[in-house]
């Protein structure tokens, strides 16, 4: 039941990371992947939020392995560093890298502490 959760999440973060960074990046047009820090950001604040309250597991995996899960994306943020550098922009790589680790994870603290103050 537990990998049906995850897969159900997933069917909706995946298409729903896809759209957000396309529109995202259409918007703003740059280099830059707004997009993916974009989604990588919002996902590292509701898995923050659902770590912080208490939820059903079977909550948890729906929306925090499969949905969060789905939505963030490890892959492609590492793809854009190496592509950033690769063309030349190393400062905006390295600015990218550590500012989306630092950005993630102020998020799910602030995610964190949400959960707590409301409940």
């Amino acid at each position: 039941m537990t990998l049906l959760l995850v897969a159900l999440g997933a069917a909706a973060g995946a298409p729903l990371r896809y759209l957000a960074d396309r529109a995202i990046q259409a918007r703003y047009g740059s280099v830059f992947p707004w997009g993916t820090l974009t989604v990588n950001v919002a996902g590292s604040l509701l898995l923050g939020l659902l770590a912080g309250l208490p939820v059903a597991p079977w909550l948890a995996s729906l929306l925090g392995a499969g949905f969060c899960g789905a939505l963030t994306t490890y892959s492609t943020f590492s793809y854009e560093v190496l592509h950033l550098g690769r063309a030349g922009e190393r400062s905006t790589a390295a600015g990218y890298a550590i500012g989306s680790v630092l950005a993630g994870i102020a998020a799910a603290g602030a995610g964190i502490l949400i959960a707590r103050a409301v409940t």
